[in-house]
C-alpha cells in the first residue's frame, strides 16, 4: 500500500476545511470557529489526518507574515505616533490587571506561585492573528477602535517576547544572563527600527517606483520584502509576525499600498486557513478535559474582566464608552503565545501537564467565545449601552483623526491615457470632484492636480481600494471587453449602487457591456469621427 505522504495530508486537511466550513456557514456560525474545529478533528486526538505538522507549521508562519504586513501597508508612522499614548497606556495597564488578578485566582484555586505565575502571564496575551482576522472581516480594522485595538495588541506582543526571554534565560540569571539577554534584544531592536526607517525614507519609494511597471513584479516583491524581514527578526530574537508587521509599515507611505493589500488578501486568507489547523491540532484535549472546572473559571475572567479593564482606562482617558467597548471585545481571549509559553515553561521543567491543560482548555474556551462576541459587538453594545455609561466621562474629549487627507470624488476615472487624461481635465474644470486610477507608476509620479491611485482593472479587488462613499459614476476609458467586464462585476458585487460608464470598440462589445450593467457605454472612435464626417460632408 503507498505511503501516504505530505502532500495527500494537506489535500485531506484542505477537503474537512471546506467540509467544516460549509458546516458553519450553513449554521450560521463564524467561519474561524468551523476552521479551529476542523484542525481539532484532523489532530493526532481525533481522526489524526496530521501526522506531522512542520509543513502546516511552515505555512501557517508565512500565512501569520502575510497578515501582519497587509496590516502594516495600512499604518503610516504618523498615524503610529497619534496611536502611540492610548495603545501604551492600554496595553500595559490590561498586561498588570490581568497578570495580578490572575496569580491571586490561581493561588485561590490551590497552585504553587511558579505555576500562578505562568497561568496569570498566559491569561494577559490576547491574539493579534485572531483578532486582525476577525476585524478585518468586520471591516472595522481601519476605525478608532480596530486602530486602538492593533496598537495594545502590539505592546502585548512585545511584553510576550520579554517574558520568553525571561524564561529562556533564567538558568543564567545568576551570572548577569538575563540582564545581558534584555540589553542584547533593546539594542537589536534599536538597530532594526533604525534601518527599516531609512530604507523607508530612501530606498523603497524609489524601489517600488521602478517594480510597479509590472504589478506581478510589485507583488512578488512585497512578499519576498515581508518574508525575508520577518526571517531577519526571528533570527535577532524577535517573533516573526513583527518583521512582517515592520515590512509593511515601511511601504505604507507609498502610493501602492492599497492595491497590494487588494492583491495579496487572497493568498493571505488562503494561507491563514494553515494556521487555523495549526492552532486546533495544538489543542491537548485529553489534559485540557481534567482542568475544565478551573478553565471555566479563567475564561469567565478573561472574557469579562479585560475587556472591563480596557474600558475603564480608555474611559479615563477619555474615550467614548462604544469605541472602548469594541475595542475591549478583543482582548476577551487568550493567545496562542500564551500556548507557546506555557509549553517553554514545562520544557524547562517549571510547570507540569496540568498547567498546559488548563492553558489549552482556557485558550479554546475564550476564542471561540470571543469570536461570537466580537461579531455580534453591535447588537451587545445596543442591549447593555445604558449599563456602560458609567465608563464614560460626561464630556469625552479623546479623538484622533485617522484619514490626513480623505478623498470623497463624485467621479472616478480608470485608465489615464489620453482619453482618460482629458475627461479628468473636463470634470475638474468643470468644479467636480475627480480621482483618476492607473497601473502604470509614471501616472502616480506625473504632477497634475488630480490625484491618482494607483489599481488594475482587472484586480477584482479595485473597488476596496476606492474611496466610493459619495460616488456618482465610475468612466473606464479602457477599450478591453475583459477589463471592462471585470470591472463592472467587482463593482456591482462590491455593493456600487452609482452609474458605471464604459468605452467600447465596437457595436457588440458595447451591447455585451450593456448586457453585463453597464449604464453607458461609449465607442470613442466613433464619436471623436463624427465632427470630421459633419466638416466633410459640410465641404461638398
Amino acid at each position: 500500500m503507498t505511503e501516504v505522504g505530505v502532500f495527500e495530508q494537506v489535500a485531506a486537511v484542505l477537503v474537512v476545511c471546506v467540509v467544516a466550513g460549509g458546516l458553519a456557514t450553513l449554521l450560521r456560525q463564524p467561519l474561524l470557529v468551523g476552521l479551529i474545529a476542523a484542525g481539532i478533528a484532523v489532530g493526532p486526538e481525533a481522526i489524526g489526518l496530521v501526522e506531522s505538522s512542520e509543513e502546516i507549521e511552515l505555512l501557517a508562519e508565512i500565512g501569520i507574515a502575510l497578515l501582519l504586513f497587509v496590516v502594516g501597508l495600512k499604518l503610516d508612522v504618523r498615524l503610529v505616533q497619534r496611536l502611540g499614548p492610548v495603545a501604551l497606556a492600554t496595553g500595559l495597564g490590561q498586561v498588570v490587571f490581568t497578570s495580578a488578578v490572575g496569580f491571586v485566582i490561581a493561588l485561590a484555586l490551590g497552585f504553587t506561585t511558579v505555576q500562578a505565575t505562568y497561568i496569570a502571564v498566559a491569561l494577559t496575551f490576547s491574539s493579534t492573528i485572531i483578532i486582525v482576522k476577525l476585524l478585518t472581516d468586520k471591516r472595522e480594522l481601519d476605525e478608532l477602535h480596530g486602530r486602538i485595538a492593533l496598537g495594545f495588541l502590539i505592546v502585548q506582543d512585545i511584553v510576550v517576547v520579554l517574558a520568553m526571554i525571561a524564561i529562556t534565560a533564567s538558568g543564567a540569571a545568576g551570572d548577569g544572563g538575563l540582564a545581558a539577554e534584555f540589553f542584547g534584544i533593546a539594542l537589536r531592536g534599536v538597530a532594526l527600527l533604525l534601518a527599516v526607517g531609512v530604507l523607508a525614507r530612501w530606498a523603497i519609494p524609489r524601489v517600488t517606483h521602478l517594480l510597479a511597471r509590472q504589478t506581478e513584479l510589485l507583488v512578488l516583491a512585497a512578499v519576498t520584502w515581508a518574508i525575508a524581514l520577518a526571517a531577519m527578526t526571528h533570527l535577532l530574537g524577535f517573533s516573526t509576525e513583527v518583521g512582517a508587521f515592520l515590512a509593511g509599515m515601511s511601504l505604507a507611505s507609498t502610493p501602492y499600498r492599497e492595491a497590494l493589500s487588494g492583491r495579496l488578501s487572497t493568498l493571505r486568507d488562503f494561507l491563514l486557513v494553515f494556521f487555523f489547523i495549526q492552532l486546533g491540532t495544538s489543542f491537548e484535549l485529553t489534559s485540557a478535559a481534567e482542568q475544565l472546572p478551573a478553565a471555566v473559571l479563567f475564561s469567565v475572567f478573561v472574557l469579562v474582566g479585560n475587556p472591563i479593564i480596557v474600558l475603564v482606562i480608555m474611559g479615563l482617558l477619555g474615550y467614548r464608552k462604544k469605541v472602548a467597548f469594541k475595542a475591549g471585545l478583543t482582548v476577551a481571549q487568550i493567545s496562542e503565545f500564551s500556548l507557546i509559553l506555557v509549553a517553554l515553561g514545562a520544557a524547562q521543567g517549571h510547570v507540569g501537564n496540568d498547567v498546559v491543560g488548563l492553558v489549552t482548555a482556557v485558550g479554546l474556551i475564550t476564542i471561540t467565545a470571543s469570536t461570537y462576541l466580537i461579531y455580534g459587538s453591535d447588537r451587545i453594545y445596543a442591549r447593555i449601552e445604558p449599563l456602560l455609561r458609567v465608563f464614560e466621562r460626561a464630556r469625552p474629549t479623546a479623538s484622533i483623526d485617522l484619514d490626513e487627507a480623505t478623498l470623497e470624488p463624485e467621479y472616478v476615472v480608470v485608465g489615464l491615457g489620453r482619453f482618460g487624461r482629458t475627461v479628468c481635465l473636463e470634470l475638474e474644470e468643470r468644479g467636480d470632484e475627480v480621482v483618476g486610477v492607473d497601473f502604470d507608476p509614471r501616472s502616480i509620479r506625473d504632477e497634475w492636480s488630480i490625484p491618482v491611485v494607483y489599481g488594475d482593472a482587472e484586480d477584482p479587488d479595485l473597488p476596496e481600494q476606492l474611496p466610493l462613499q459619495r460616488t456618482k459614476w465610475i468612466v473606464s476609458t479602457l477599450r478591453g471587453r475583459d477589463a471592462n467586464l471585470t470591472l463592472i462585476q467587482a463593482f456591482r458585487r462590491h455593493g456600487f449602487t452609482g452609474r458605471i460608464a464604459v468605452a467600447a470598440d465596437d457595436e457588440d462589445t458595447e451591447r455585451a457591456l450593456l448586457r453585463a450593467g453597464a449604464d453607458l457605454a461609449i465607442r470613442p472612435l466613433h464619436v471623436a469621427a463624427g465632427p470630421l464626417l459633419r466638416s466633410l460632408r459640410d465641404e461638398r
